[in-house]
């Protein structure tokens, strides 16, 4: 790589490109990658984004904006976060979990109310139960009869650690 090749700024949006063909940021996910990724990992159909904008601001943060944006290099905050993409393994932000999670249709781990509350308390749990895939999941409590999503968790020999943030934990009444 060039020295005049552009770099990442993490200080200021950049669209992510659209295919990994278009990348001029090394190590920068495309467009492409990260509707492959939601579809592969959750089932969520690459449909579903239409209409969005793709930012990265830092090293591998991404953020999701309804709509189009010309220039958001000067701002602090654009839509929000997403997903995580520069390390080993992407890890979907809780608010994308719960924002789009309610249309995933795999990698997700229903909790029973108990559970639900132990989850969104930020605990750790054994699930040995489990029969899907490792890694991130979204994890999911019934309220009033529909699936509902309530954050990311992730899914390692047999426990389900939640990776809810300190900020977004809450003690839950156990509703049976």
């Amino acid at each position: 790589m060039s020295d005049d090749a552009p770099t990442n700024d993490g200080q200021r949006f950049d669209r992510l490109p659209e295919t990994p063909a278009d990348r001029e940021v090394e190590g920068r996910a495309s467009r492409r990658e990260v509707l492959d990724w939601w579809a592969e990992r959750f089932g969520i159909e690459r449909g579903v984004f239409e209409g969005y904008s793709f930012w990265e601001k830092g090293a591998g943060k991404v953020w999701i904006f309804n709509g189009e944006a010309t220039d958001p290099s000067r701002v602090e905050a654009i839509g929000m976060t997403f997903l995580r993409t520069r390390q080993e393994h992407w890890k979907p932000t809780t608010r994308a979990a719960t924002r789009f999670g309610g249309l995933a249709t795999k990698n997700v781990i229903e909790l029973d109310p108990e559970q639900a509350a132990a989850f969104v308390a930020g605990d750790d749990q054994d699930l040995p139960e489990w029969d899907g895939d490792w890694g991130y999941l979204i994890a999911a409590h019934e309220v009033a009869g529909e699936r509902a999503p309530i954050g990311v968790g992730l899914y390692l020999y047999d426990e389900l650690r939640s990776v809810v943030p300190k900020g977004s934990r809450a003690d839950l009444p156990v509703v049976e």
